[in-house]
């Protein structure tokens, strides 16, 4: 299985830019492009202020996906 996420429609739907995002949970810009591109996997933490932050729950935000 493949960890996938929805981090860019969410952010997007919310309006929100990439550094903008970042700033909000304490990472770099480059942090957040790479999650969204599938290079970087966030600890449980940084995927928890995520999904805090952008108010959808952790299994909305994240998924797998079979291979």
């Amino acid at each position: 299985m493949v960890l996938k996420n929805n981090l860019k429609a969410v952010r997007c739907q919310k309006g929100l830019t990439q550094e903008e995002l970042a700033d909000l949970v304490g990472v770099s810009r480059q942090t957040i492009i790479s999650i969204e591109r599938y290079k970087y996997k966030p600890s449980l933490e940084l995927g928890l202020k995520l999904s805090l932050t952008l108010d959808i729950k952790i299994e909305g935000l994240f998924y797998f996906e079979k291979k």
